[in-house]
């Protein structure tokens, strides 16, 4: 091989290897909790124990499409959240332990 043909090699093949780095690093891994958080909001019922990304906790009522009511507080108020806004679901196990 000429010594011109090595050189392309080795100047393209960091580029591919920084390329891959970040694929393996940070796309893919992403791309996972994507997925998850997807399934999760996909699997909601009534009766769920959630947390807003906002803050707010309060358990299912209804789910529709993509709008969840939720009630929270003493009181049991009840309000619409879209399911994007539900940052976690709390496992059943842990709620009967309390």
């Amino acid at each position: 091989m000429p010594a011109g043909g090595a050189a392309i090699i080795q100047s393209l093949l960091v580029p591919i290897l920084l390329l891959a780095f970040f694929y393996f690093a940070i796309i893919r891994p992403n791309k996972n909790r994507e997925k998850k958080l997807s399934e999760m909001r996909n699997a909601l019922k009534a009766g769920d124990k959630i947390i807003t990304i906002g803050g707010i906790v309060g358990r299912v009522a209804s789910v529709k499409e993509d709008d969840v009511n939720i009630e929270v507080g003493s009181d049991r108020t009840r309000f619409t959240i879209k399911k994007w806004a539900i940052s976690t679901v709390e496992e059943k196990e842990s709620l009967e332990n309390k």
